[in-house]
């Protein structure tokens, strides 16, 4: 198992469309949101690999309590709970779609991603991160 940070976006949409997340048959087009995070910073996703295959993938943001993404703010029961969960620090991360094929659950693959992603956002200084 091997974790690239960014991916060729058009290669990324494909195995996205052929993936099928709910019950391997195809979940369609990547959103809007999804490929507007990776577009701006391609390090915002993040990919893990078996034998050059994608087995899963991350795709994460900057965020805030007060903010979900610029100028969207929260309500105030999403604050009192991010506040809670994030220790009363205002910034954070969010993990806005983890994925792991069905064919690699149930191996341990998914803690290695929680380890990556952890390990990966305290390097650049970030200390909270929830995933909705």
């Amino acid at each position: 198992m091997r974790f690239v940070v960014g991916c060729d976006l058009e290669k990324f949409k494909e195995y996205y469309k052929r993936s099928g997340f709910a019950g391997e048959q195809g979940t369609g087009e990547l959103g809007i949101t999804e490929e507007k995070i990776v577009t701006q910073n391609p390090a915002h996703l993040i990919v893990m690999r078996e034998n050059d295959e994608i087995a899963g993938h991350l795709i994460w943001h900057e965020s805030s309590t007060d903010e979900h993404r610029k100028n969207d703010p929260r309500d105030e029961e999403d604050k009192q709970i991010l506040n809670k969960l994030a220790g009363g620090k205002e910034n954070l991360v969010e993990l806005h779609e983890v994925w792991l094929r069905q064919k690699y659950r149930g191996k341990g693959y998914g803690k290695q991603l929680f380890k990556f992603i952890e390990d990966f956002l305290r390097k650049r200084g970030y200390s909270s991160f929830v995933y909705y």
